[in-house]
């Protein structure tokens, strides 16, 4: 998931934790991150510091904004040890940087006198990036979605121009079985939910399986990955695109169902902008409309996942406290049991 992927009903956070088997806590790797370390990290890359740092809201990496003598913040990332290895994090570096030579607004990694857009401090892997403001988009407005769809359909007539080599490829195996299997795995779904967590994700998978085999023929292009309303920036009537931390290869509309809310009416008004918008640069296939709801359930199933492997690392526990919680399973469970609905209705259309 993204760095700024952490939303979750707050009303979980007073619910009675799963008993999780009890460790000893282990230091983990983003405890040497330090304000010192920091610093000198973003020292060895050529930058001079001036004492100022704010941690910014991240979970998977750390991400912090520098100040710099004379010059404006910066944006350090340091990325989550073991997660990527460094030809997969060189190669979204190397799309974002594409898509800012195509005059696209996306938030690329600064790129220093050598070439260089990713640097080594330590056990770390770090890239710096240009401070950007906004704020999310007005997804009710038909003008900011044509606007949305405009640049996403310029993100994907570059996307499909070539292939990933390293980056992941949205597939039922790695972000749905995946999920699964770690989950029965691992303790923690509570013991009275279990059969039920096992029964319905196992149906699900089947469905979803079924699905995705009636749309083999559709393209796997270069995408965003994670294009949720939070990883845009909205400002001066344009789309700047950011966090491209989860790249992968997959069918254009993952890039496109996030920006979708509200009743089904709603959804098809808000897609009918978009798709309007997003034919300007790259001819969208209404099959792919099909493939919405199989994606959204391979959403939860990851998210839920995504937390459980994450548990070790303090800021999980601190952040998501309700994740661990009965509740919480129950309320997973019931959207699980939704979403073996939402695969019976018709899928979304274009007037």
């Amino acid at each position: 998931m993204s760095d700024s992927q952490a939303d979750e009903p707050s009303g979980n956070v007073a619910c009675a934790p799963v008993a999780l088997a009890v460790e000893e806590p282990q230091p983990h790797p983003f405890d040497a991150l330090t304000p010192d370390a920091v610093w000198s990290a973003i020292e060895s890359a050529g930058y001079l510091c001036d004492g100022r740092m704010l941690a910014l809201n991240s979970y998977e990496n750390r991400v912090y904004q520098v100040g710099i003598e004379a010059a404006e913040p910066l944006i350090a990332k340091f990325y989550r040890p073991e997660r990527w290895h460094r030809d997969q994090i060189l190669e979204e570096h190397a799309f974002a940087l594409e898509l800012q030579d195509a005059e696209l607004s996306v938030v690329a990694p600064l790129v220093d006198a050598a070439g260089r857009s990713l640097h080594d401090f330590g056990d770390f892997m770090f890239a710096l990036f240009p401070r950007r403001g906004g704020h999310s988009p007005e997804l009710d407005d038909p003008a900011t979605l044509l606007v949305l769809g405009r640049s996403l359909g310029k993100l994907h007539s570059i996307g499909a121009s070539k292939r990933f080599k390293y980056r992941q490829s949205l597939t039922l195996a790695g972000f749905g079985t995946a999920s699964r299997d770690y989950l029965l795995q691992h303790d923690f779904i509570p013991p009275e939910l279990r059969a039920a967590y096992e029964s319905l994700s196992r149906d699900l998978l089947q469905r979803v399986e079924g699905i995705f085999a009636s749309h083999k023929q559709l393209q796997q292009i270069r995408l965003h990955g994670d294009c949720h309303p939070g990883n845009i920036l909205w400002r001066d009537a344009t789309a700047h695109f950011v966090d491209l931390d989860d790249c992968m290869a997959g069918p254009a509309v993952q890039d496109l169902w996030m920006l979708l809310s509200g009743p089904r009416e709603q959804q098809l008004l808000q897609l009918s902008e978009l798709i309007e918008g997003y034919d300007m640069f790259h001819t969208f296939h209404p099959v792919e409309l099909g493939l919405i709801e199989a994606l959204r359930t391979l959403r939860l199933m990851h998210y839920a996942a995504w937390l459980a492997r994450r548990w070790h690392d303090p800021a999980f526990p601190h952040s998501f406290p309700w994740f661990n919680t009965v509740r919480y399973w129950s309320q997973h469970i019931l959207e699980l049991r939704e979403q073996l609905s939402a695969l019976d209705e018709p899928p979304l259309v274009l007037y």
